[in-house]
């Protein structure tokens, strides 16, 4: 009869623990694959590596490292893994920064393909019209992994196919860890069926249907308007006011060196519901040509996130920039100072037109208003607020092009 196995994982709930980086060489240097340490395959180390601590707290017996997720585990329970399981993991000897006691990688070198698709809860593949050929027939994401022990043979450690950032040991390597006590260890079911009923099931993937159907064919679009720097998307919060209840903003490179900063998921389905819509029927965007060092750090990014969160807040704001124009104010922390108004606020106009990118775009389920977002000098927001926007709007047409958001610019009034 096939034995139990458990995940096992670093345990994060401990508050005063120390957080570990990735494996530096002897250089200080970061070595070049951090993720080598858990493909689930044996490893080539040239030079004893050290462990830099970036959070210090208690120091724990089991912990994962920086990005790539290496284990490092104190000696005693490097010892338990080469009496149980000596065929199943690679010891590396590494120095943890102000530790005196010694301490390894545990690096396991199997890898199995074993996740059982029809008990865990949620498996996506990557598919060819993800872009992405070469990861095409992979999983894309696991929730709720299962696996299938008669496929494990007598293995007592290996990483999953497919989802190597488990790390998956035998019963009796948990039963030795608890019996000794082990700081940092968490282990998780990955056994038996799902833990949730069939009728949640359904729900999750009918909402993971939804949630696709919302972002493929915008992805898409977002293509069709320069290159999308693929290593800038920012959940910034998961369970908001946003349709989905997941916040995201996209970065687009466009030509003559313009940077397109976009909410992302504003005309996502909304998840009460959970029917096919274009949510809030709009999306924000922001153009810049002026030089963006640190893009997740910049004031655009910051200024369209407030100005998302007033318009997802309030229907009074949102259904004007939806269908017209709509002039606002949001807090100026953090703004250019050239922005500011004598009250620190910042002046936007929301929803002028523009050659330079296109006012609507089709999505499945309707279509979607591309709401553009234009930063006002001080001068030119009292301009509006005392003389309306129509004399604005025709001084901002007449430079090209006059959509465009600045720190700083000579005023048009």
């Amino acid at each position: 009869m096939p034995g139990r196995y458990f995940g096992l994982r670093d345990d994060m709930g401990i508050q005063t623990r120390w957080m570990l980086d990735d494996p530096r060489n002897s250089q200080g240097n970061e070595v070049d694959d951090p993720w080598q340490f858990a493909d689930g395959r044996p490893v080539r180390v040239e030079e004893r590596l050290r462990i830099p601590i970036y959070h210090p707290g208690t120091s724990l017996e089991f912990s994962h490292a920086g990005v790539g997720g290496a284990p490092v585990v104190h000696q005693r329970v490097a010892n338990i893994f080469q009496t149980l399981a000596p065929e199943d993991v690679q010891l590396i000897p590494v120095d943890v920064d102000g530790e005196t006691e010694p301490y390894c990688l545990l690096v396991a070198t199997r890898n199995i393909r074993c996740i059982d698709e029809q008990q865990t809860t949620e498996v996506l593949d990557w598919k060819p019209e993800d872009g992405q050929p070469e990861k095409v027939d992979e999983y894309r994401a696991v929730s709720g992994m299962r696996i299938d022990v008669t496929k494990v043979g007598d293995t007592k450690v290996f990483r999953p196919w497919g989802r190597t950032l488990a790390l998956i040991v035998s019963e009796d390597i948990k039963e030795a860890l608890e019996r000794a006590n082990v700081t940092g260890v968490k282990f998780s079911g990955v056994m038996g069926p799902s833990e949730i009923s069939p009728e949640a099931r359904a729900h999750r993937r009918k909402l993971s249907d939804l949630y696709e159907r919302s972002t493929k064919p915008r992805e898409a679009f977002w293509r069709t308007l320069g290159a999308m720097d693929d290593n800038f998307v920012i959940p910034i919060v998961v369970g908001g006011g946003w349709p989905a209840r997941s916040e995201l903003w996209r970065v687009i490179h466009r030509p003559g060196g313009r940077t397109l900063f976009v909410t992302d998921g504003l005309s996502n389905f909304f998840a009460d519901q959970a029917e096919p819509s274009v949510g809030f029927g709009l999306e924000l965007a922001l153009e810049t040509d002026e030089s963006v060092e640190d893009v997740a750090k910049s004031w655009q990014q910051l200024l369209l996130e407030r100005i998302a969160n007033e318009l997802v807040g309030h229907e009074h704001l949102r259904e004007p920039a939806r269908t017209g124009i709509l002039s606002m104010e949001v807090d100026g922390e953090h703004m250019p100072e050239s922005l500011l108004t004598k009250d620190g606020r910042v002046g936007v106009l929301l929803g002028m037109d523009t050659p330079a990118l296109p006012g609507h775009f089709t999505m499945p389920d309707g279509q979607v208003r591309l709401v553009t977002v234009k930063t006002l000098m001080p001068r030119e927001l009292t301009y509006l607020l005392e003389h309306g926007r129509e004399e604005l709007l025709h001084r901002f047409n007449q430079s090209n092009p006059g959509h465009l958001s600045k720190a700083w610019r000579q005023p048009v009034v």
